[in-house]
């Protein structure tokens, strides 16, 4: 692991051209964020909700109350699919409506008390789980790690 990530973030800091990063690299990185997201998705998802769910439920838990067109825009998907994926989670009790304080044709979706406790339990998770990951790698592992990551956001 120390190699490849190691070599990933020289390359990172050393050669901004994306044209000349190795096309293996970059599958390479690609498989092991696809795998970091299975296994997160697999560990943190005890009340088995869908991914759709999951996204919406963030996306309401940071930018507060939204319309269904709004949510839909922000995850780019349809407001068909993003109606269906907030009537599941009303139906779960995770989220509720409310009257939209300047278009009474409007409909703002919240999360409810139970929709906070389901994200605050998901991140408390998702900490652990990560936690616990990083403590099987070395000092300088971890270290290559973190700037990796930074490198990646942006």
């Amino acid at each position: 692991m120390t190699c490849k990530v190691s070599c990933l973030c020289l390359y990172f800091n050393h050669e901004r051209s994306f044209q000349h990063f190795p096309r293996t690299a970059i599958t390479e990185l690609s498989l092991a964020i696809g795998q970091v997201l299975r296994r997160l998705r697999a560990e943190l998802n005890p009340d088995e909700l869908t991914w759709s769910q999951i996204v919406a439920l963030a996306r309401l838990e940071r930018a507060g109350p939204m319309t269904t067109a709004d949510l839909a825009r922000a995850e780019s998907v349809k407001p068909q699919s993003m109606g269906a994926t907030l009537a599941e989670l009303e139906r779960e009790g995770l989220v509720e409506r409310h009257p939209h304080p300047t278009d009474g044709r409007q409909v703002l979706f919240a999360l409810t008390a139970e929709g906070v406790e389901a994200r605050r339990t998901r991140g408390a998770l998702k900490r652990k789980w990560l936690l616990a990951a990083m403590a099987k790698l070395d000092p300088d592992e971890r270290q290559t790690l973190v700037s990796a990551a930074a490198l990646i956001s942006g």
